[in-house]
């Protein structure tokens, strides 16, 4: 990395690259004044922006003094630029607290592929679009243009699109072998869509821009996530089969978990979210949020989880960020000052969809030890090993007080890592890091290093381009290359709406995939009575249990892709480009993975298949059902449902256990 000085600016290059540059008629800095429009509802936004003043900032005078470049623009800005071999540190300052809207451009060309941004559904490769980063719901259909969205818009204002995402992430990697991370919390939108520039807008100006380079994109990942922080690994019982989510009481939930393990199944888990108990809305069953065992759905609760453990299967429940005002917990924290207030300190009640709950604080470190108590004494001092930490995309922003005295519109991109730190805490202080997994879909800035596992929220339960099936996968690989590298999702989606209702070739498909994926979990979903559950169909049981065990036998292959996510960063869903460098044909898959540097998976994610087109990086692949090998370029390949098109490397070490798993579970011809 250097900074060169030119008589109207500077540039600043890596390896002869230019990535900033800065002249009196191309300025890369621009500063201005806007005012925005926020409205929430249910966790959907609709955010509206008016610019009232954009100024492009020339350079004044450029110098460098025990190698800090100090550059002076023409206004009330200054940047100090630091570079430590690759690692450049960008240090921004101004005297102008009315500055609200920042933009600064880096140089881009037409055969750039840029990725990241958090966790996005629609598109892996970000180039030809801009994605404005912002935590909420992603929405109840992202397209648009489909009958879905526009009912749910309509509806609720819950329609979604292409770029809404519960994890959002001001970072960025390119293709040219660095990354650039602005370090805000504040609203942003980064900008792809020119050819000659990416222009990343922020609505403050960022106290710092760390951009930082690489000879690999795998040691890129590993500087970039030494600095953003690496999640734990898993707990080794997760490993051991099938996480089966059930809800509706003591006689259905472990009665159910019975009738599969007796027919073969192999459980890791029973999840039961309605441990607390549960209300009935007109989406359709949602919980009661007061997070203590319900004593008449599961009067017994804290025996039956001992049973569990008897059996080596472990219990999960459920527990978010706001506490309904009917409920117990609401009435103590109430009491104790511990909720988020408006600005004249009245109660803030947000409604979640037919009832209204309360916002815990958690910039009062009182509050948050308050809360980090009740998932110790609720969930874990009754033997809970895990649990879905939902919900830390909400936060409003319209005439909130908190706490440490900041802007909502500040803290709201940073509730998901204060929501995921609470979680953390809870955990390691009771002893329990490394035995409890707690799995979240919102995230942001400074989230993975306390997310013991992400999952992908809530997925349409279809094959949808922007809503379905497919989506787990670019969501997977764009959180990986944002620095969060353990994901999974619900077997079969989760949200069913306006007549769209899960079928059991979408669940089986679901299922074939989430084998390739470190940890595999089914939900019910919003409408279980309506949607094909795979526990009422006797075949769809023999298959699942064949698929779950196919995930147990690869127990050791996928650990060892866990404990390299723990110690390097190196996600555990790669996209192909990352040990294929020089093929230009592996930046453009966004639906194909590598599991691991040895298996690569191309699921099926279209209805009524029985064949798939795979391209497979120059390397000799062996087919996982058959045992053909398969070389560079695409192929045709059988899949029909149980039989996803999945290869593995020829020199993998793990030979000995592909092999085996095709002698046991694979088909001739």
């Amino acid at each position: 990395m250097e900074v060169i000085k030119k008589s109207d600016g500077f540039e600043l290059r890596h390896n002869g690259n230019t990535l900033l540059k800065s002249s009196a008629t191309a300025p890369c800095v621009y500063i201005g004044k806007g005012v925005e429009s926020v409205q929430m509802r249910q966790g959907n936004f609709k955010i509206e922006d008016y610019v009232e003043e954009r100024i492009p900032l020339a350079v004044k005078t450029v110098s460098c003094k025990e190698n800090i470049w100090h550059i002076d623009f023409e206004s009330s800005v200054s940047l100090d630029v630091t570079i430590q071999d690759q690692l450049v540190l960008m240090h921004f300052h101004t005297s102008d607290h009315l500055i609200n809207r920042f933009w600064l451009r880096f140089a881009a060309d037409k055969s750039e592929h840029c990725y990241g941004c958090g966790e996005q559904m629609s598109y892996f490769d970000l180039r030809g679009r801009h994605f404005p980063l912002w935590t909420s719901e992603p929405g109840v259909g992202r397209d648009k243009s489909t009958y879905i969205t526009w009912r749910t818009d309509v509806d609720t204002m819950g329609g979604g699109d292409y770029y809404n995402t519960n994890y959002p992430a001001p970072l960025f990697i390119s293709s040219k072998k660095y990354y650039v991370n602005v370090n805000t919390t504040a609203y942003a939108d980064f900008d792809f869509r020119n050819e000659d520039f990416h222009e990343l807008q922020v609505w403050q100006v960022p106290q710092e821009i760390r951009i930082e380079a690489a000879d690999t994109f795998t040691e890129l990942l590993e500087k970039e996530t030494a600095y953003l922080g690496r999640q734990p690994e898993l707990p080794d019982w997760i490993y051991n089969g099938l996480i089966l989510g059930v809800q509706g009481g003591n006689e259905r939930s472990f009665g159910l978990a019975k009738k599969v393990l007796d027919r073969g199944v192999k459980l890791a888990g029973v999840w039961c979210q309605d441990w607390c108990g549960k209300r009935v809305t007109s989406f359709g069953k949602r919980l009661q949020w007061d997070w203590h065992f319900h004593q008449q759905m599961y009067p017994d609760l804290p025996e039956r989880i001992k049973e569990l453990h008897n059996q080596g299967i472990k219990f999960l429940g459920y527990v978010n960020p706001y506490l309904v005002n009917d409920g117990m917990l609401y009435k103590e924290a109430k009491e104790k000052g511990y909720f988020a207030v408006h600005s004249d300190g009245s109660d803030y009640l947000v409604d979640f969809g037919e009832f209204l709950c309360g916002v815990i604080d958690l910039t009062n470190p009182e509050a948050t030890e308050w809360f980090k108590n009740v998932i110790k004494k609720y969930s874990i001092d009754i033997g809970i090993d895990g649990w879905m930490a939902d919900f830390g995309e909400y936060l409003p922003v319209d005439d909130l007080k908190l706490a440490n005295g900041e802007s909502a519109m500040i803290e709201h991109n940073k509730w998901p890592a204060r929501w995921a730190k609470c979680n953390y805490e809870a955990v390691k202080e009771s002893g329990r890091l490394g035995q409890i997994v707690y799995f979240m879909r919102a995230g942001g800035l400074g989230s993975a290093k306390y997310c013991t596992l992400l999952w992908a929220g809530d997925q349409s339960v279809d094959f949808s381009r922007h809503d379905g099936l497919c989506t787990v996968i670019t969501a997977a690989l764009s959180a990986g290359m944002s620095g969060c590298g353990l994901t999974h999702s619900d077997i079969g989606g989760y949200t069913s709406l306006y007549g769209n209702i899960r079928t059991k070739e979408l669940f089986l498909r679901w299922t074939e995939m989430a084998v390739f994926t470190p940890v595999m979990r089914t939900h019910e979903g919003n409408r279980g009575d309506e949607n094909f559950q795979f526990y009422n169909d006797e075949d769809s049981i023999v298959q699942v249990a064949r698929l779950v065990q196919i995930h147990t036998e690869l127990k050791p292959y996928i650990q060892a892709l866990v404990t390299e996510n723990a110690e390097k960063g190196i996600p555990v869903q790669r996209p192909l480009f990352l040990h294929y460098e020089s093929d230009a044909a592996a930046y453009t898959q966004e639906f194909e993975y590598l599991f691991g540097r040895d298996v690569l998976v191309a699921p099926v994610i279209k209805e009524s298949a029985k064949e798939w087109n795979v391209y497979l990086p120059d390397d000799e692949w062996i087919h996982l059902w058959t045992g053909k090998k398969y070389g560079k370029g695409m192929n045709t390949v059988e899949a029909k449902v149980g039989f996803p098109p999945v290869f593995w490397r020829a020199k993998s070490s793990y030979a000995d256990l592909f092999t085996d798993i095709e002698k046991k579970y694979g088909v001739i011809g």
